[in-house]
């Protein structure tokens, strides 16, 4: 038996996926607005094709539908050209969409209208494709928001934003096993299985940093002294000229402001910096190591480290932006990939760089501690931030150091 409240769930997820194209002038569904982000269009078609792979094709041997659209939707990111043109227009995308959502409502409300699975068992399979939906829902907003940054648009900051060294508070972890991953329940693959972690002990910053510590960072030269960068950020960096966020702007008073999902919007100082890649990330945790007091030694967390101060309350803030880790998103020891392919982390190439937390935007079905997310280097557009990890108090640098590297290896 499937719960109502999961049912109602789902029936709210399909609702938010349709609305954010229901409002989009037609010619702005299916265009690309970064090279590196998929259309909207293409976003809410692999949301309909996996329900009719899993539903009708997995569970009721019935891949004539899943079979139509699978060389358009099924591919990993990002889509080719081809399927680009393959899409249909608005309207057919939004009455396909539209169709089968109402039909998969009906035929998970009435009991007996699925063949016995296991993926049925407490209702397994809806709570399972809410997540996915929820990660499809967060990669429609960045790409909203990647359409409302091409249109610019003036304004006129009302209160300045002021540069503000981080705050070195923090909490001290100590050394000890930690739980990493998820016990049980509806999850995904790269959550399992849960692990116990050997950590030594560090200190981690009770807040995510802010937009005050950012525009300290930027006012130093941040983004010009290329000693805080490394090989490949500064590579980035040069060749794209990036002087700043990639959606921060300047008013003709020299005021910054942001381009945000609705439009231009003032900067609050106390809030977490949001739109950061994982080169400026590393750059920023290089100016706070070298320029800040009481920030010697800073780096980015290993996930493990994020993880383990989250689960003792060590962490402030949490959850409004996803924060960069340090490491690439990994499977864990004795991990075993799904059988289904469409249920398989595609990130663990070694490319692409974990995240953790969630964001604002994060759908309830995605926030527990154990979620993982990941994103590519260069990627500032998964509403992104960061949060720093100090030196023990009383321990020496060269031992951190080497605590460190063992995560790395």
């Amino acid at each position: 038996m499937i719960a109502p409240t999961s049912l109602g769930a789902l029936s709210t997820i399909h609702e938010l996926l349709t609305q954010l194209i229901t409002d989009l002038p037609a010619r702005d569904v299916n265009r690309r607005w970064r090279a590196d982000l998929p259309s909207m269009g293409w976003l809410l078609g692999r949301s309909v094709y996996l329900e009719l792979y899993w539903l009708r094709e997995r569970l009721q041997g019935d891949d004539d539908l899943s079979k139509r659209v699978r060389a358009i939707f099924a591919s990993p990111l990002p889509p080719t050209p081809e399927q680009d043109a393959a899409l249909p227009p608005k309207d057919h995308l939004l009455n396909w969409a539209l169709e089968v959502q109402d039909q998969h409502l009906t035929l998970l409300a009435n009991p007996g209208s699925l063949p016995d699975h296991p993926w049925l068992k407490d209702g397994w399979l809806v709570d399972y494709m809410l997540q996915v939906h929820g990660r499809i829902y967060e990669q429609m907003l960045s790409v909203r928001h990647a359409r409302a940054v091409s249109q610019n648009g003036s304004y006129r900051v009302q209160t300045p934003l002021q540069p503000r060294p981080p705050s070195p508070d923090s909490t001290e972890i100590s050394q000890g096993h930690y739980r990493i991953g998820a016990r049980e329940g509806v999850v995904f693959d790269n959550e399992q299985p849960m692990q116990m972690v050997e950590m030594r002990n560090f200190r981690i910053n009770n807040h995510p940093v802010d937009n005050a510590a950012w525009l300290a960072f930027l006012e130093d030269g941040g983004y010009q002294d290329d000693a805080f960068w490394d090989e490949k950020g500064r590579t980035w960096k040069d060749n794209r000229q990036i002087p700043h966020p990639w959606h921060w702007r300047q008013d003709a008073d020299g005021h910054w402001y942001a381009l945000g999902l609705n439009g231009p919007m003032e900067l609050i100082p106390d809030m977490p910096v949001s739109g950061i890649c994982w080169y400026e990330a590393r750059a920023f945790a290089s100016w706070a190591s070298a320029r800040v007091e009481g920030f010697k030694g800073a780096l980015l967390p290993h996930e493990y480290h994020w993880e383990a101060a989250a689960r003792i309350g060590g962490l402030h803030n949490a959850g409004r932006v996803w924060e960069w880790c340090a490491n690439p998103l990994h499977p864990y020891k004795n991990y075993e990939a799904p059988v289904d392919p469409e249920m398989r982390t595609r990130e663990f190439d070694n490319r692409h760089m974990a995240l953790r937390g969630g964001c604002i935007h994060t759908q309830p079905s995605l926030r527990r501690i154990s979620i993982r997310n990941a994103g590519l280097p260069d990627a500032g557009y998964l509403f992104s931030g960061l949060r720093l990890i100090l030196p023990p108090a009383l321990e020496e640098e060269a031992l951190y150091i080497e605590q460190w590297q063992k995560f790395l290896n």
